[in-house]
């Protein structure tokens, strides 16, 4: 059988080795050397563009779990940066240039590899299956190819997200669920601030550090003000903005708070909250920080910071199954950013699973069932399933299938031995 995976990137890469030792021919459309996006320096394949870092090893984390379960499914770039790293703690880093080197080495170590320059989204005939893992800087000229397969409206591209914190971490007793003026249901989360309280918000959250944009991140986010932005155009303005407090009365106090922060549903669970209209361009650390000032969110866990760059993703739940299969052609399979998923393991695992699933269908087998107990599962879940608007996610435990009956203090430790359990048992039950 022949597969045609385009792009090189984490997902592409780990989409081909999948292939390939299940016995397939794949030839691998990368448009390096001919051409390099903005952000990509080298030749080789799978390189990382930003940090050097994998995140957490430690089970303790999602991103920890997410390895763990990579190990089970024979993941390749797991077992490349383990053999490519450097010291980073309980993280997972490499070295960015022996990573890359290696990815491209396993990969031309089979006579069934062939890499190709070219800059194309061709889905036609001639392949039994094409992967698309062209990666979050799609190149432009890609477009119109997916404007044959998706229709006009298809791309997202996410200037700016506010940041997602957990429901188990937010200080309950600070915030008050209310609809503004009592209209229809209490679909929000308040978290209210006195006088005090904003004054010391503000004057934290105009001094605050951001992250330089690179060059070609340039001139994207018009139509979305981050909140700092909005800040330094005077100490009123967010209470007028994302910060209103009109229309909320906070009945446990018995009065109207100065400024609220409004927090929704990232999930149908509840177990995520999202910072409404919090879009931002602050270091992660310190979002951390400033954002904790707001009384309800003092001890709060973030799980998605907010961020702002240019990142081009296909509305998935409208045109992917979880088996990353697009739906209306059922030869051809996404992977990686392109997705909605956000980080390398992300990406990566998206990529096996796509090759996994698109290997098994195309042999006339059951797609496998990741369960949305693992995080790799709960990843299918969310390219698949709509749920209001749509954005990219990575590795949490808000996403997994919630434990409401464990202890809180015992459930990371209690979703990571489920997971794990599962994983290995959806190993051995599909055969994988």
């Amino acid at each position: 059988m022949k597969a045609k995976v385009i792009g090189g990137g984490f997902a592409g890469c780990e989409a081909c080795y999948q292939l390939l030792k299940r016995g397939w021919e794949v030839t691998l459309a990368e448009m390096k050397p001919l051409k390099k996006s903005p952000a990509h320096t080298m030749d080789t394949l799978c390189e990382p563009v930003c940090s050097n870092s994998f995140k957490s090893e430690d089970l303790s984390t999602a991103s920890g779990v997410l390895k763990g379960e990579m190990k089970l499914l024979d993941s390749l770039v797991v077992r490349v940066a383990e053999k490519t790293r450097v010291p980073a703690g309980n993280a997972l880093a490499v070295d960015r240039y022996a990573f890359s080197q290696e990815m491209t080495e396993q990969l031309q170590k089979f006579s069934a590899f062939t890499r190709v320059a070219e800059v194309t989204c061709d889905v036609e005939k001639g392949f039994d299956v094409t992967i698309v893992a062209t990666g979050p800087l799609t190149d432009e000229a890609l477009i119109p190819a997916f404007r044959q397969l998706f229709g006009s409206d298809f791309l997202y591209f996410f200037d700016a997200v506010a940041p997602i914190v957990t429901a188990d971490s937010i200080d309950y007793d600070s915030a008050f669920s209310a609809s503004r003026y009592g209209k229809g249901s209490a679909d929000y989360l308040n978290c209210p601030m006195d006088k005090q309280q904003y004054d010391e918000f503000y004057d934290a959250l105009v001094a605050a550090q951001t992250v330089p944009l690179k060059q070609f991140e340039n001139n994207v986010f018009e139509g979305c003000m981050p909140i700092e932005v909005m800040a330094k155009r005077g100490k009123d303005t967010m209470r007028f903005g994302p910060l209103r407090p009109v229309g909320l009365f906070d009945e446990r106090k018995g009065e109207k708070p100065y400024a609220v922060l409004q927090l929704r549903k990232e999930n149908r669970e509840g177990t995520l909250y999202n910072l409404v209209g919090f879009q931002t361009n602050l270091r992660y650390g310190e979002q951390k920080r400033v954002f904790s000032l707001i009384p309800a969110l003092k001890e709060a866990e973030f799980v998605r910071y907010g961020v702002m760059h240019r990142n081009t993703y296909i509305n998935a739940p409208k045109f992917l199954n979880s088996a990353f299969q697009l739906k209306s052609r059922p030869d051809v399979f996404f992977a990686g950013q392109i997705t909605g998923v956000e980080g390398y393991m992300e990406s990566a695992v998206s990529g096996l699973v796509s090759a996994i699933q698109a290997d098994r269908i195309a042999k006339g087998l059951p797609a496998a069932v990741f369960p949305d107990t693992t995080v790799t599962g709960a990843l299918c879940r969310h390219v698949s399933e709509d749920y209001g608007e749509y954005v990219p996610m990575n590795a949490n435990f808000g996403i997994l299938r919630p434990m409401h009956e464990v202890k809180k203090a015992l459930r990371k430790q209690a979703y990571a031995q489920r997971a794990l359990q599962d994983m290995s048992d959806t190993v051995k039950n599909f055969a994988l």
